[in-house]
């Protein structure tokens, strides 16, 4: 009995686990949790660059590609589903941080009138998410995750059951209006888009019907000018015990960017902003026109290869607006959306 157990386990795991694969899951694809981002969090007092910001900049900047320009690795902690702005405060807050804050931020997203988002689930959980039975279960999730692409979360059973409801039944949301899978994750929580979301119509439609064009109402001016003090105040005190903060406004495609525009347009948000925070920052539609017009496959996120090119651009302008980076001598040549974009 005990080894046909055996062999019914192995035979279903191995027939899962062979599924999970042809849909495009890979084992070296780890999920993120607040466990993991809690373990480079209690890293900030240590910190040169950290970045912080919603998914935008989390999708949009690849480390390696950072650190061959600048010789700097930073400490990605961003989070999916966040505002930017709490994010800035909670670095402001801590007194061991007094490095390069990178702030991206999605304009609707850092001016929302309140909340966290997902944010708050990952700073507010006790102890910082460093329970011992969270440490172990990150621990285990790193030993198996590498070698097994069935655990990945999004594509749970339990998960995957209820797909197929497109609002058939009438009152509960149907799940066709959440987020699925759109991201691979790898060491140091470096998120790339998942290629699934660029060669699948299904998924990438799915994906850009969950962000809903961004639409909303226009920002009021009480909300802006009450978020623009708060970011005064934040950058003050990180500067106040010798760090620095720039902010970093990643793209986003046209039907998105119209309602973006709509509900806060840059005078008003950006531009007023840095301003108001005496702070410099970089801008996507400021960068050259050889790094304009990169693939955002639904509308909110740059592919991996173009994230790449993205990464560069607003590095090499950080370099120019703040000593605390510098080009290296043997930094790799500029990238352009040739080395991203396929031609025709």
């Amino acid at each position: 009995m005990a080894l046909a157990a055996l062999l019914t386990v192995v035979l279903m795991t191995g027939g899962w686990e062979a599924w999970a694969r042809s849909q495009g899951l890979r084992p070296a694809d780890m999920d993120d949790s607040p466990q993991a981002w809690a373990q480079l969090r209690r890293q900030a007092g240590t910190a040169r660059v950290a970045i912080v910001g919603d998914s935008r900049i989390l999708f949009d900047t690849d480390l390696d590609r950072f650190k061959a320009l600048t010789g700097e690795y930073p400490l990605q902690l961003s989070i999916v589903g966040s505002t930017a702005r709490g994010l800035l405060e909670d670095l402001a807050n801590d007194p061991s941080f007094k490095g390069l804050l990178i702030v991206g931020l999605a304009d609707t997203s850092y001016f929302r009138p309140s909340g966290l988002g997902y944010g708050g689930m990952y700073m507010h959980s006790s102890e910082r998410n460093g329970k011992p039975s969270q440490r172990s279960g990150l621990f285990l999730d790193r030993l198996l995750q590498p070698h097994f692409a069935f655990l990945d979360s999004v594509y749970r059973f339990s998960k995957l059951a209820i797909r197929p409801d497109h609002g058939w039944r009438k009152g509960p949301d149907s799940p066709y209006e959440d987020v699925w899978k759109i991201s691979e994750t790898y060491p140091n929580r470096q998120y790339r888009m998942w290629p699934q979301i660029e060669t699948n119509p299904y998924l990438q439609y799915q994906a850009r019907h969950a962000w809903d064009y961004f639409k909303g109402p226009k920002i009021s001016n009480h909300v802006i000018a009450a978020v623009d003090v708060h970011t005064r105040e934040a950058v003050s005190r990180i500067r106040a015990r010798g760090g620095e903060v720039v902010f970093v406004r990643p793209p986003s495609a046209r039907p998105i960017r119209v309602n973006e525009d709509k509900a806060l347009p840059r005078a008003i948000g950006w531009d007023r902003m840095l301003r108001f925070a005496h702070a410099v920052g970089v801008h996507n539609d400021d960068l050259p026109p050889q790094v304009q017009n990169l693939t955002i496959p639904e509308f909110s996120h740059l592919n991996a290869a173009c994230a790449t090119v993205f990464t560069d651009a607003y590095v090499r302008r950080l370099t120019q607006l703040t000593p605390r980076l510098k080009l290296r001598v043997d930094a790799p040549p500029p990238l352009t959306r040739a080395d991203c974009v396929k031609a025709g």
